[in-house]
């Protein structure tokens, strides 16, 4: 194996097979240099993908352990000692019908940070509820405001539950926790709950609102539609172009780049005339293609951005020069299918994604950890 890289590098985690935020998390940490080991069920149900290559599990060792088995679930307890982070999203007191009770687990290991993820949280009367991202959002807010006016709300894919409000706040829970233990030396448990972490993301417009800046109705607002000049709009391809030229001087660049004299425009804040600004706006641009807006605008301030798929994105001059993508779209059985880089870019321990079949795998990932079960014994 190479030599991993990263501002992580030393940190030892502990994954608990998951889906959605617990195995992002781990990947990111992965990603960033830590030694990461996915402890896998041999009896998943609902897993992940478990080729080789798939991005979602990069860079990091797996093992498989039955933690309904009493030697599997010792062996488990004995790499938690080990670690500095344990991850694991079950939902609340599995952990502690499994033997794992995270205080056991914090008292054996007193420098052990466990991440806790679910969706509802650790406590309240939903605690114990299934879910899925659609309805985390759905609870604490952001759903019902992305939606057009008089339309049904759009699910943003699971960014906004499972990634954003859920693993990026996890991975930044427990990266604190690291940074307070080199003060105390002691560890702790984390409840990250997807329904909190997606209601801190609508921070701002709580903001916007507190100042009477935000309506409760979906698609009237600066940032939901409802302003004409922060919108999407189809082009004459039947692609998209994305607007946000808020600010004055941006939305002169806009409308100079439509062709369109301001002296006859209404002006950019009356709400009134929204709908005829809209409409004229949407005309201008069927007018052309994407890539022929993406022409005209590209080398302006005017905020306006042709819209690509998740394909699309990784062919950008922009995103290519930066090398924000890894892989190919067209990989085979062994090649590094198309997939995001590390990120954010560091000047000194750059991160380095790495295939799974990079890492030893099963047995050997466990002595890696230094147990060895073929003989029945601890290694050092």
């Amino acid at each position: 194996m190479n030599q991993r890289s990263g501002p992580l590098v030393g940190l030892k985690v502990i994954e608990l097979g998951a889906i959605g935020p617990v195995p992002f998390a781990a990947g990111y940490f992965g990603d960033l240099g830590a030694d990461v080991l996915r402890i896998e069920s041999p009896n998943p149900g609902l897993d992940l993908p478990s080729r080789d290559t798939s991005p979602h599990l990069r860079s990091r060792a797996c093992a498989t352990l039955n933690l309904r088995n009493a030697d599997d679930l010792a062996v488990c307890a004995e790499l938690i000692n080990k670690a500095d982070v344990l991850l694991e999203g079950f939902r609340p007191g599995t952990l502690e019908r499994l033997g794992l009770d995270p205080r056991d687990l914090c008292q054996r290991n007193p420098g052990l940070i466990v991440g806790r993820m679910t969706g509802w949280g650790q406590t309240g009367p939903m605690a114990d509820r299934a879910g899925h991202d659609i309805n985390y959002i759905a609870m604490s807010g952001p759903l019902a405001h992305a939606a057009r006016a008089g339309q049904a709300p759009v699910p943003p894919i699971n960014l906004l539950g499972d990634f954003g409000g859920g693993a990026m706040f996890l991975i930044t829970g427990v990266l604190s926790a690291l940074y307070e233990r080199s003060q105390s030396g002691q560890g702790q448990v984390i409840d990250a709950a997807m329904v909190d972490g997606a209601a801190y993301l609508m921070m701002l417009i709580y903001s916007f609102r507190s100042e009477g800046m935000w309506r409760t109705e979906s698609g009237t607002n600066l940032l939901d539609t409802g302003a004409p000049f922060y919108d999407v709009y189809e082009t004459a391809d039947h692609k998209y172009l994305a607007v946000g030229c808020l600010e004055p001087k941006f939305y002169a660049a806009f409308i100079a780049g439509l062709g369109l004299d301001p002296a006859k425009l209404p002006p950019q804040h009356d709400v009134t005339r929204w709908p005829e600004l809209r409409a004229l706006f949407a005309a201008t641009i069927a007018g052309k293609t994407r890539d022929e807006w993406d022409d005209i605008f590209g080398e302006t301030d005017a905020c306006a951005t042709g819209i690509r798929d998740l394909v699309e994105a990784a062919t950008s001059e922009h995103l290519a020069q930066r090398e924000t993508f890894l892989g190919s779209d067209s990989a085979q059985t062994d090649d590094i299918p198309l997939q995001p880089a590390p990120a954010p870019r560091f000047s000194r321990t750059p991160g380095q994604a790495r295939p799974r079949r990079d890492f030893r795998q099963g047995e050997h990932a466990l002595q890696a950890w230094g147990i060895d079960r073929s003989s029945g014994s601890e290694t050092a």
